[in-house]
C-alpha cells in the first residue's frame, strides 16, 4: 500500500511547500502549527495524486511497470481509488485549516491530479502544462501561510519552477518518444516532431534564463543573482545539451538548474523577508 504513495516524492513536494513559507519569513521564522500543516497537506495531496495515476495507468503498468502495487498484486485497483480520494479529502481539509487560498489551491491541485492521471497526461503539451503548474504552485501554497504577500513573494520561483518544468517535461518526452510511440500516446514530440519539440523546450528554458533577474528588482539580495547566474547557466546548457541530441542529459541539467534557483531564492531571502503579514491559521 506504501508504494502507492511514491513517500520520496510526497516528502520532497512537502518541504518546497516549507521552504515557499520560509523564502517569505525566513526559515527560522516558520510558526511550527502552520509549518506542520503545510507539509502534511502537500505530502497526502501529493500521495493521493500518486495513488490516483496508478489506478488510471494498471493496464499500462502492468506492460511496463509489472512491480507497481497494483498490477503485482499487492493492492487492487478499488483499493488504490478509495484511498487517494481519502487522501485527497484529508488533504483539502487540512489546507482549509491554513486559510482560504490554501485551500482554493489545495482543491484547484487535487482536481487537476485527478485530471491529469485521467486524460491530459496524454494529449498534447497539456499534461506538460498541468506538470509544470503543479510543481511551480507546492512553493504558492507554501507563501499562502502568509496571505496575497506571501504569494506575491513566492511568485517568481513559481514562475521559474514552471518554466524549467514544463522544458524539462518536454525533454522526458522527446527522450521516451520511441515507447510512448508503441503505448499509443500522444505526446508533442510525436504530434510535432523531436526537431520542434525541442525547440520549444528550448523556448521554455530561455524564457526561465531571461525573466531568472526579475525576483532581485522585487526585493531579493543581491546573494539571489549571484547564485541564480548559476542555475541560468544549467539551464543554458540543458538547452545545448538539448540542441545535441542528449536528451537525457539535458534533462539532468534542466532539473539540476531547479534545485539551484530554489537555493538562490533561500539566500536572496534573508534581506527581504516580509514582516508584519498574518499567519492565516483558522
Amino acid at each position: 500500500m506504501i508504494g502507492l504513495f511514491r513517500i520520496g516524492n510526497c516528502v520532497m513536494a512537502g518541504f518546497a511547500a516549507v521552504i515557499g513559507a520560509g523564502i517569505v519569513c525566513g526559515m527560522t521564522g516558520l510558526p511550527l502549527p502552520g509549518t506542520i500543516f503545510l507539509f502534511s497537506s502537500v505530502f497526502l495531496i501529493t500521495g493521493a495524486g500518486n495513488a490516483i495515476n496508478d489506478f488510471f495507468d494498471a493496464d499500462i503498468d502492468a506492460i511496463n511497470r509489472p512491480t507497481r502495487p497494483i498490477p503485482s498484486g499487492r493492492v487492487s485497483r478499488n483499493a488504490a481509488l478509495y484511498l487517494s480520494l481519502l487522501l485527497f479529502g484529508i488533504g483539502i481539509l487540512l489546507s482549509y485549516a491554513i486559510g482560504t487560498i490554501c485551500l482554493a489551491i489545495a482543491i484547484t491541485n487535487s482536481v487537476l491530479l485527478i485530471v491529469y492521471a485521467h486524460s491530459l497526461k496524454r494529449t498534447v503539451l497539456a499534461g506538460n502544462l498541468c506538470i509544470g503548474y503543479l510543481t511551480g504552485s507546492t512553493f504558492l501554497f507554501g507563501g499562502a501561510l502568509f496571505g496575497f504577500p506571501g504569494i506575491t513573494r513566492t511568485s517568481g520561483l513559481f514562475a521559474l519552477a514552471v518554466l524549467a518544468t514544463v522544458a524539462r517535461e518536454i525533454t522526458k518526452d522527446i527522450e521516451d518518444v520511441d515507447g510512448d510511440s508503441a503505448l499509443g500516446l500522444t505526446t508533442l514530440p510525436i504530434s510535432v516532431g523531436i526537431e520542434r519539440a525541442g525547440h520549444v523546450a528550448s523556448l521554455f528554458g530561455m524564457i526561465a534564463v531571461l525573466l531568472s533577474p526579475l525576483p532581485y528588482f522585487a526585493g531579493f539580495s543581491e546573494w539571489y543573482l549571484i547564485v541564480v547566474l548559476f542555475a541560468d547557466l544549467s539551464f543554458l546548457a540543458a538547452i545545448l545539451r538539448l540542441r545535441q541530441g542528449d536528451f537525457a542529459g539535458s534533462s539532468k541539467l534542466f532539473k539540476a538548474g531547479m534545485a539551484i534557483a530554489l537555493a538562490a531564492f533561500v539566500a536572496g531571502a534573508g534581506a527581504g523577508t516580509v514582516s508584519g503579514v498574518p499567519i492565516v491559521i483558522l
